[in-house]
């Protein structure tokens, strides 16, 4: 049984819950299998039928939009582009976002974006001021959803108010969410997100795959920031549950990865994008949302994932 399609926030856009995320991409592709290759993951996407990838200014300083654009240059019409504008120290003024989106129109070949969102909430800017400029963005139709990154509840809250007040839905919110990083649901950001009909983008849903059994107790070390992280300085922590994603992975065919990227789809509301940098990867997390765990094992899951924190 597959997971169905979910709509966008509080819009009649549906999508499959789940998305592409290209934060590795870089402008050219490697010449293995394995490198990175962005136009054959977009192509192994879509014929999934997965067609929503994310990227962002910051990723590798652009090249991600652009590896992104090049590939999507003449493919299905029907993908769906999501970027991020990131109100950094030096950006003074929200008119910065105009600019910024310009740019990021540019490297995405695009003459419109489907869904902007603001990277992260730590700034000088106000949060009235940049829902403004998605406003008018809004407006202007060079992007036709309006989101929000690693914000809070509250400040969720201040965004879709503001927004609201422009007549412009707020439609997403991601975040950091995981089966070893609970907090939207601890927090009230995963309850606000359902209360204001915003959709939680969930990236990082493998836990910078640790659950995918790659770095468990005696296996691959980790590195670079990994290896600062709990659960990589602690993977024997982590065993159980990852026993338990190898255990439904087997009843249902599946991988302890597309197990854990199940989880987090088939929840009301919440849209997971995990990393695709080639085409395997990419087929890998379609046939994460074709079939469906049960309840039950979803609730062994979440108690075995309650352990950790």
């Amino acid at each position: 049984m597959s997971l169905p399609d979910m709509p966008l926030g509080p819009t009649d856009l549906l999508l499959r819950p789940l998305g592409v995320g290209t934060n590795t991409w870089k402008d050219e592709a490697g010449t293995t299998p394995d490198s990175t290759n962005p136009a054959a993951a977009v192509e192994s996407a879509l014929a999934s039928g997965v067609n929503l990838f994310d990227t962002a200014e910051i990723y590798n300083s652009g090249a991600s939009e652009r590896a992104l654009g090049r590939a999507l240059a003449g493919s299905d019409a029907s993908a769906f582009v999501a970027t991020k504008f990131a109100p950094l120290p030096w950006r003074l003024t929200s008119g910065s976002l105009h600019r910024a989106l310009d740019a990021s129109l540019g490297r995405l070949q695009r003459e419109t974006v489907d869904l902007y969102q603001i990277h992260f909430p730590f700034t000088l800017l106000r949060i009235p001021s940049l829902m403004n400029r998605l406003a008018e963005a809004v407006e202007q139709g060079r992007i036709r959803h309006a989101g929000v990154s690693n914000y809070s509840a509250a400040q969720m809250r201040a965004a879709h108010a503001a927004l609201a007040r422009r007549g412009v839905p707020l439609v997403s919110n991601q975040v950091n969410y995981s089966l070893l990083n609970r907090n939207p649901e601890r927090n009230g950001l995963l309850d606000a997100c359902r209360e204001l009909d915003v959709t939680l983008i969930a990236y990082f849903p493998l836990a910078s795959g640790m659950l995918t059994g790659k770095y468990r107790a005696g296996g691959r070390e980790a590195r670079g920031f990994r290896r600062f992280s709990g659960s990589f300085r602690n993977p024997e922590r982590v065993e159980p549950l990852l026993q338990a994603l190898d255990e439904i992975g087997q009843t249902h065919g599946r991988s302890s990865a597309q197990v854990a990227i199940n989880w987090l789809a088939r929840q009301e509301n919440v849209l997971p994008i995990p990393g695709a940098r080639h085409a395997r990867q990419a087929r890998e997390n379609a046939g994460a949302i074709d079939f469906a765990i049960s309840d039950a094992e979803a609730a062994r899951l979440a108690e075995l994932s309650d352990q950790l924190s």
